[in-house]
């Protein structure tokens, strides 16, 4: 019945875009009044930041005298003025079906790919996406215009019900889904990741990999819960995508306090899964506000850049001067 609820909701791309529209980006748009540019960077005119060079870096954007002064290789990275291109690679698998309220994780992922791809197109930047779901991937090419957003949109509601209507379970390979988009994008581009980050394999050393040649934002999606159970006694959990049942009795005081001590251990290891991968992490929960969400991101990118003197290294920045 969930997830019956939410395809009513969804509905079509249409009338999905038309709600989000009216209920995320109207506010989005106020929040972030000019602190677009803070969200992203690229390969625009202004400097914002320096870091040492990386395996396959356009050697074109070098800056031979910090690298001269440090005896090691720096690239520059800009404020992106020019053109864009933005990949949204959608984790649809099983466990993204769930949701203990009116929200699914899945629904969560397409009210944020949906505002941020109309974020990007109006500033005339290029979308595509990747889709993984139960093993199967499928690329929609990068494009801009109304049209691209509703077929990329339409691609991906109806992937969500049939990832929900399927009988079949498989765990998910979210190592070999990362993989395959550093194959498939070959371009620098501007890359979200949007899963809950529930593997069966370390999606790790892949996520940073790809961060070598892209600006990668880990968009993690939650369910408050996944982190804390509540006293609902005899109960019966479903694993969604192996499909195995457990019966498990929440009245316990001590099962309650081990989930809780798994739930903190996995929200460790993601953090240190981020940081060793070099990535950001915009976390949405299903109980949250994606406007919300997205703004106090944008801040804790802006405030990190002021901190940092405009996000260059402060040993680069002494040597850059006026430029940093």
């Amino acid at each position: 019945m969930l997830e019956q609820a939410h395809a009513a909701k969804l509905s079509t791309p249409e009338q999905f875009l038309r709600r989000v529209q009216w209920t995320v980006k109207r506010k989005l748009d106020g929040l972030l009044h000019g602190d677009y540019r803070t969200l992203f960077r690229g390969y625009g005119l202004d400097l914002a930041d320096l870091r040492e060079y990386q395996y396959g870096d356009d050697v074109r954007h070098i800056d031979w005298n910090v690298t001269a002064r440090l005896q090691a290789p720096y690239v520059r990275e800009f404020h992106e003025d020019r053109d864009v291109t933005a990949w949204f690679l959608l984790d649809l698998s099983a466990s993204v079906d769930f949701g203990s309220g009116e929200v699914t994780k899945c629904t969560l992922a397409a009210e944020f790919t949906t505002v941020l791809a109309q974020v990007l197109a109006q500033h005339g930047n290029r979308v595509g996406a990747l889709f993984f779901d139960r093993s199967l991937e499928s690329v929609i090419p990068a494009r801009n215009g109304r049209r691209h957003l509703l077929h990329l949109l339409d691609r991906m509601l109806k992937k969500t019900a049939q990832s929900a209507s399927s009988g079949t379970h498989s765990t998910t390979d979210l190592r070999e889904f990362l993989q395959q988009a550093a194959q498939n994008i070959r371009r620098r581009s501007l890359i979200f990741v949007v899963s809950d980050f529930f593997s069966a394999t370390d999606w790790g050393p892949a996520l940073g990999r790809l961060a070598l040649r892209h600006e990668v934002i880990a968009v993690r999606l939650y369910d408050p819960l996944e982190q804390e159970l509540p006293d609902l006694g005899m109960v019966t959990i479903r694993d969604a995508e192996t499909g195995e049942h457990l019966l498990v009795n929440t009245h316990s005081a001590k099962f309650r306090q081990r989930f809780a001590e798994v739930a903190a251990a996995r929200e460790a290891h993601l953090r240190v899964g981020f940081a060793h991968a070099g990535v950001d992490a915009l976390e949405l929960s299903t109980a949250g506000d994606v406007a919300d969400a997205v703004f106090r991101f944008a801040a804790m990118r802006k405030r990190r850049g002021q901190l940092a003197g405009g996000g260059v290294p402060q040993q680069a920045s002494e040597l850059t001067g006026a430029r940093a």
